[in-house]
């Protein structure tokens, strides 16, 4: 089944638009919604269904790594607002799939994780400025400078390209069923 599956099944990401007000409430709602998009595409799956594999990551993985990535850029957010520049600290996600509470864990609390952390979150952004989204981290394995902005304008579309692999998932599921 994996082999089938699309390498961006929300599609590609958009190159980071110019700032804007109404496009900067449109992704900080996309933050907030993120985590109950995902909870209601996980409705109903099993526990067989959680370990069903996407390309390289079951589905289980998928949300563990959601969690644990936007705990990273939540950070990420709060050391740019209070350091000039930071270099921030990279983590290998193909690494930290494979821990055990990624690989078998219950979903549960890195969805709580995801709810709380995205409420927490999305109070940081809106009460960010337009100067403040133009403030930049270093990222010491890409070698970039990454403004808050071009990050706002990220993850949104992270959370939607990994929600989609599951719901491409639960696709094939009912598909097969029927």
């Amino acid at each position: 089944m994996n082999q089938l599956a699309p390498a961006f099944p929300a599609g590609s990401l958009a190159d980071v638009a110019d700032y804007s007000p109404g496009l900067k409430d449109r992704l900080i709602e996309e933050v907030a919604a993120a985590p109950n998009h995902l909870r209601r595409t996980l409705e109903g799956l099993d526990e067989a269904e959680l370990d069903t594999q996407y390309k390289n990551w079951t589905a289980r993985q998928i949300v563990h790594h959601l969690a644990d990535s936007h705990v990273h850029v939540y950070i990420r957010f709060k050391w740019t607002l209070t350091e000039e520049t930071p270099l921030i600290k990279a983590y290998d996600e193909a690494d930290w799939v494979l821990l055990e509470d990624c690989q078998s864990g219950p979903i549960e609390p890195s969805l709580a994780l995801l709810d709380g952390l995205h409420c927490k979150w999305t109070q940081v952004l809106r009460s960010m400025s337009e100067q403040q989204f133009g403030r930049a981290f270093d990222h010491p394995q890409s070698g970039e400078r990454v403004t808050l902005w071009t990050a706002l304008n990220y993850y949104p579309w992270h959370a939607r390209h990994h929600t989609a692999q599951i719901e491409w998932l639960r696709k094939r599921r009912d598909a097969s069923s029927t």
